[in-house]
């Protein structure tokens, strides 16, 4: 469906990738990951038409059609939002149109309509309004909607239309860059449901790690100057590339010795008549053995160690009755919310109900129209705002100069220490703020509240522009933090490792949960929030057929949260073992795929087809085992959840 043969892109003496020859099939799902800057964007541009390859083509059928959600595109404020949706299906669009017209004229030429009928029926045309409709409705956007103006929707939601409209248009091939920007939890979900019915080839970029393990069949992992296709999701990809690199190192660890000890016997004997024979052998021997030199990684995790100047109150934040409208639009009605000290709460729901709005009420940059928000004693709160930029608001600023005015006591070498563990080095230091990207300007910030020593945290959509080291640094960040933390997000992953209570956000109001992510899920989550909806649907069936006198049928919330805590650290240990059972299932079947590549046993020397063979068996116990396991953790699940 789509290929590339020896693809290369450079900029100056920069090389992004070189090399890169794969073959991409209709029916599969690539997510394509690397650093911010690695070229997983100008590779799709490539791939896409949009920008020339240094070197090397790509091969595309010549009546394919290629599908491109741009990050940089927008569409008219003037038009409709349900046609720029049926837009997307351009050779329908035009026909419908066509024929529109010469009805309008009368008629116009009969074979001509005829023919448009034709392209119409052939390309199920007449359905295209009701499929754009439930394409749009499934983003987020309602059906009353769908008859308005671009220009009645915010930023966000015009990229859905634009999203929907790329959904649309029939692609043999769709390329997505961060599809899921702007989405919310339950756009997302249905977004995963689409592309896992598509039946093209889709290559997606993503930095989002939930979204990626629920979608991709493969990964294409943009690293070392080139562009690596691995199969399985993106749990399965990390584990066989730490295998791959780890084995690699072995290798050259075995070849390093076996080198150092020829040559300490050269060293030794060299000079002995009686040895020099033997010497001279060695030293053929040690030309003849190749030490792979192994490639610098692209990635780079930076480290965010969050402290306090000093601990707050036990009672951080009293909300009471917030309310807030803009114009006709009432987006948030009588919220009251206490938070204590220690709470991660994170704010989850569907855009457009006040999310955001909340925080900038919580922190005193917008002013509710009624209600009111008391912080306790001792708190100092730092922020991270959704469009983070207008925390930057002097652009011509440097990282170096931003950071050392938040703390000017400190010396020079402590400001470009904090910046380093930021990955700012070097010349980044003294690039003006306004030149930054997205993902460095949110690590500049994070500096900031780093050096500030806040203890509390309110961050509005804080891994929107970060690659996916950044956000496996900032989850860590966080987890060792031991302020509070109060955060909206719509990533999955970084939701289900940090929350310790959900505060959901819904048309009717808000709704507080004591607990977990998963926890949220098992009580009262629905079932499209996540890809487990089968096991957790079975769990809440079996608790409603719990007896009457269970704690779970009723009970205060101290013993609904004792028993939660003891069901805590089950359903993330089941997790762990599923993502343990689906890397070795997919680390297996990469030992096979290379036992079946060509010429493998006659290239491959004895010792690593040993090693593999070795580890091959090792792997069918390890998996039993692991389902073993996850047959016990789920009948201990199912079990306490019965009471």
């Amino acid at each position: 469906m789509l290929g590339t043969s020896n693809l290369a892109k450079s900029y100056g003496d920069r090389t992004l990738f070189e090399g890169v020859s794969l073959k991409l099939n209709a029916g599969s799902r690539y997510g394509l990951v690397g650093a911010n800057g690695s070229g997983k964007t100008t590779f799709l541009k490539i791939v896409a038409g949009d920008e020339p390859a240094t070197d090397g083509n790509v091969i595309l059928p010549k009546d394919a059609r290629v599908g491109v959600l741009r990050q940089d595109r927008f569409l008219s404020d003037e038009q409709v939002i349900l046609d720029l949706a049926m837009m997307g299906d351009r050779i329908v669009w035009d026909a419908l149109v066509a024929s529109r017209r010469l009805a309008e004229d009368g008629g116009g030429d009969p074979g001509r309509l005829a023919d448009l009928e034709d392209v119409i029926r052939a390309h199920d045309g007449y359905t295209l309004e009701a499929r754009a409709s439930a394409v749009l409705e499934g983003l987020g956007i309602p059906v009353e909607a769908h008859r308005r103006t671009l220009s009645t929707l915010s930023g966000g939601f015009k990229l859905r239309v634009l999203l929907a409209q790329v959904l649309l248009g029939g692609s043999d091939v769709l390329l997505l860059d961060e599809p899921t920007n702007h989405l919310d939890i339950l756009s997302i979900r249905w977004l995963e449901k689409f592309l896992a019915g598509y039946k093209g080839c889709a290559v997606v970029i993503s930095h989002d790690q939930r979204f990626l393990d629920n979608v991709a069949t493969h990964i294409l992992d943009v690293d070392y100057g080139t562009i690596a296709l691995y199969t399985g999701n993106y749990a399965a990809f990390v584990v066989e590339k730490q295998a791959i690199r780890e084995r690699k190192e072995a290798e050259i660890a075995r070849a390093e010795k076996i080198i150092a000890e020829k040559r300490a016997f050269v060293e030794r004997f060299g000079a002995k008549a009686t040895k020099a024979k033997q010497a001279q052998s060695r030293l053929k021997q040690i030309e003849r053995i190749e030490v792979e030199e192994l490639a610098e990684t692209s990635r780079r995790t930076p480290v965010f160690r969050f402290g306090i100047q000093r601990p707050s109150g036990r009672d951080v934040l009293e909300a009471r009755g917030i309310s807030k409208a803009y114009g006709d639009k009432q987006v948030l009605r009588d919220v009251s919310l206490s938070v204590r000290r220690g709470e991660r709460v994170a704010v989850i729901g569907p855009n457009g109900l006040g999310k955001s709005t909340l925080l900038k009420i919580l922190v005193g940059r917008l002013a509710p129209d009624a209600g009111s928000a008391s912080w306790g004693h001792e708190v100092r709160v730092g922020y991270f705002a959704q469009d983070h930029r207008e925390l930057l608001d002097d652009a011509a600023m440097t990282p170096l100069s931003f950071l050392w005015a938040a703390c000017p006591d400190e010396s020079p070498s402590y400001v470009r220490g904090q910046l380093g563990r930021a990955l700012f080095s070097g010349d980044d230091v003294e690039k003006s703020v306004g030149s930054l990207s997205g993902g460095e300007a949110a690590r500049l910030i994070f500096c900031r509240i780093l050096v500030e020593r806040p203890n509390v945290l309110v961050l509005d959509e804080p891994t929107n522009h970060l690659d996916l080291e950044a956000i496996h640094g900032l989850v860590e960040g966080l987890k060792a933090y031991e302020g509070t933390v109060i955060f909206v997000s719509h990533d999955r992953f970084f939701v289900s490792e940090l929350a310790t209570r959900i505060l959901e956000v819904t048309p009717g109001g808000p709704r507080d949960f004591p607990g977990t992510y998963e926890e949220y899920l098992a009580g009262c989550g629905d079932d499209h929030l996540d890809a487990d909806a089968v096991v957790l649907k079975a769990k809440r069936e079996h608790q409603k057929a719990a007896p009457a006198g269970s704690e779970a049928a009723g009970g205060s919330w101290e013993e609904q949260k004792r028993r939660r805590n003891r069901q805590k650290e089950l359903p993330a240990r089941r997790d762990k073992v599923l993502a343990a059972i689906e890397a070795a299932e997919a680390r297996k079947k990469a030992i096979f795929d290379l036992y079946c590549s060509d010429g493998f046993f006659e290239r491959t020397d004895k010792a690593e087809i040993a090693a593999l063979k070795a580890e091959e068996e090792a792997l069918g116990p390890r998996i039993d085992a692991l389902m073993a396991e996850w047959e016990q953790l789920e009948q201990e699940i199912a079990e306490l959840g019965a009471g």
